[in-house]
């Protein structure tokens, strides 16, 4: 670690005990100057001590007790209207390597930043990708040796998750997951379930077949191959084809099916050879899904028959084309999207009817991203695609149940005993017939979503781009239903393509986020300490490539060796620093409060300035270029106290 500066190791190593004690009596709510790396390396025993100290005998055995849980922090409230000032944390669980370390990388975390996304933390599938579940189950490889070690009772990668998001709330943080509408091409819930997914039949490298009911010819070669080896959990199959494949859980539970099909939960390997069995079988007939498609026209592929790879048990995978592409249609070849609706004309123009639900479909979906949120108490939900506006008309006049499942899956939940549970839609707002069909904010308002995350993150600070989305950003938290994030930094934007985002603005990001208290923030775990990147680092270095597990050294955008490296900007980190630590002191008195400008975000000035409607006495600037003028129209410095300055960051206190 001594690449992160002696100065801060010695500091560190000299003072520790210091700034521990500042959290544990509770006069900090995170420990100062302790940097992420350094907080990783906690024992579980270091970091039980420190919790116990801070939040009590009795609380810290309830945490520990997966069968207790711990009151969230927005337990109570009566709708999802609190994400709207929530300061989010992102955290791709593979960078800090399991659950329990999220914990210690909390430690680090002021209680601004009250909200902590996980990416996506289901049992991932091809190349490793999390957002291609391969089932429902929580990822093993979240799973804590040494926390299993320490706590024996904690043997599950269930129960420990459980305990963290126990822990987190009891740290005061709200936690949201994933909501992934669609899966692994051959995930298990594909296979136990046909009906609720897509399919076509192909003679080679040409679709033969994409009619409404090919699923039932997956059905019937599932059935065959199931009767050939016998249930993988030994019982006997006493029930006929149509009960098996039955979706109203009248005869087989969902879970009884997967164990028919694929064994115990537990027994990973044997399930895996199971799938893949399964996946021969049906390839060999040339039975497979559709693959998931973005943005306008959605529908109607074809194989590309020169575009395909062979996979290490030597499958063939073809890449679908859209037949009439448009400037941002993506096939996503790994993915498969569940079958929310029916077809028109037995699918022959690759038209959806959207009068015609597939109600199990949603209901499946609905019912399992319950059973996980009460499983585990989540707060909210990050609904991945929430773009996704699949009718050519647009927004339709009257929106009914069953317009957009993310929205279903958060009525849902919030009516089986969640109220406050809130969606934070993966959106970019961008232009009307860009992402989706017709406007997209009319859509985000459609599936009642609380926040959404906007695009600042892909644009340059000070660019007029940037002003002018951070203007009308604004403005719509103002005069629309959901709030846009003012995002600092994402997990899809921390790549090495997007370097240029990065290298300069960053203080002015993270100040703005931070203090603007009326709009929602989201910032990307390794923002903290990135590095500005003036060349391309080593793949090691980007959080974005550790969404995918891949050890190909044939793809060199992608392949990771090694556990994430974290950056060495020590300079943008004391920054950083300076800046919680500030709002540690006037947090009681700013949070929540609506913004008054003084000098506006847009392009005449290369900085903003800020207030409060109710008089807290704080005045805020911000500099794009990192330099303030001298004097600021509508601030009388004269009367003013310089309480906080920091490369184009200054707080006064009106005296």
């Amino acid at each position: 670690m001594s690449i992160l500066s002696n100065d801060l190791k010695a500091d560190w190593q000299l003072n520790h005990s210091v700034y521990t004690e500042a959290y544990q009596s509770g006069n900090s709510s995170f420990i100062p100057n302790l940097l992420p790396p350094y907080a990783l390396q906690f024992s579980v025993y270091q970091t039980l001590e420190i919790l116990h100290k801070r939040l009590g005998n009795e609380t810290l055995r309830l945490s520990l007790n997966p069968l207790e849980t711990i009151p969230s922090p927005v337990k109570g409230k009566p709708d999802g209207e609190w994400l709207k000032r929530s300061n989010m944390v992102g955290v791709n669980v593979r960078t800090v390597g399991s659950f329990w370390k999220v914990v210690n990388y909390a430690l680090t975390l002021p209680a601004s930043h009250d909200s902590i996304h996980l990416l996506p933390i289901w049992e991932p599938g091809v190349v490793g990708s999390l957002y291609g579940m391969v089932s429902w189950q929580i990822n093993p490889e979240f799973f804590d040796v040494e926390l299993a070690r320490y706590v024996p009772a904690l043997d599950t990668v269930e129960k420990q998750l459980k305990v963290v998001m126990n822990l987190l709330h009891a740290m005061g943080r709200t936690v949201g997951m994933d909501v992934i509408p669609h899966t692994d091409r051959f995930s298990e819930m594909v296979l136990a379930c046909p009906s609720l997914f897509e399919w076509v039949r192909r003679d080679i490298d040409v679709i033969a077949d994409h009619s409404s009911m090919v699923y039932k010819y997956a059905e019937e070669a599932i059935w065959q191959h199931l009767k050939y080896v016998g249930a993988a959990d030994g019982s006997p199959i006493t029930y006929a084809k149509d009960v098996f494949f039955s979706t109203d859980l009248s005869v087989l539970t969902d879970d009884q099916r997967l164990r028919v099909l694929f064994g115990h939960p537990s027994d990973y390997a044997g399930r895996l050879q199971r799938r893949i069995s399964l996946i021969r079988h049906l390839t060999a007939q040339g039975i497979e899904t559709v693959p998931m498609t973005m943005a306008p026209p959605y529908r109607g592929l074809h194989i590309d028959p020169t575009d395909f790879v062979l996979d290490e048990y030597d499958q063939t995978w073809y890449q679908y084309e859209f037949d009439e592409p448009q400037l941002m249609s993506r096939v996503f070849g790994p993915l498969a999207r569940y079958r929310f609706y029916e077809s028109k004309d037995n699918n022959q123009r690759w038209e959806l009817d959207f009068d015609r639900p597939n109600y199990p479909a949603w209901a499946y979906i609905c019912q399992k991203v319950q059973e996980c949120q009460q499983t585990y108490n989540f707060d909210f939900m990050r609904g991945d695609m929430a773009h996704v506006q699949m009718r050519p008309e647009g927004v339709p006049e009257m929106v009914g149940h069953y317009y957009d499942p993310l929205r279903s899956i958060k009525r849902y939940v919030r009516g089986n005993g969640a109220p406050h549970f809130a969606f934070f839609a993966e959106t970019f707002l961008a232009p009307p017939d860009v992402m989706g069909y017709g406007d997209e904010l009319d859509h985000l308002e459609a599936i009642d979503a609380d926040s959404t995350l906007g695009d600042l993150q892909s644009l340059v600070v000070g660019s007029v781009d940037f002003k002018q989305k951070f203007a009308t950003y604004y403005e719509y938290l103002k005069t629309r239903q959901f709030a846009p994030n003012f995002t600092v930094m994402t997990a899809d934007k921390d790549d090495p393509r997007f370097d240029e985002f990065y290298r300069t603005g960053n203080l002015f990001r993270y100040f703005t986020a931070l203090f603007l208290t009326d709009m929602p923030s989201y910032v990307g775990l390794g923002f903290e300490l990135r590095n500005l990147h003036g060349e391309r680092a080593i793949n090691e270095e980007y959080s974005k490539l550790y969404v995918f597990q891949i050890g190909d050294d044939r793809q060199p955008d992608k392949v990771t060796h090694g556990p994430y490296v974290w950056g060495h900007n020590v300079e943008q980190f004391k920054s950083i620093l300076r800046m919680r630590t500030f709002a540690e002191r006037i947090w009681p008195a700013i949070a929540g409060q609506e913004t008054r400008w003084l000098v506006q975000p847009d392009n005449n000035s290369n900085y903003v300035v800020w207030t409060h409607t109710e008089p807290t006495g704080y005045v805020f600037a911000a500099s794009y270029s990192g330099n303030l003028p001298e004097s600021i129209p509508g601030v009388d410095l004269v009367n003013a106290e310089l309480l906080f300055s920091d490369s184009g960051c200054r707080i006064w206190k009106i005296v």
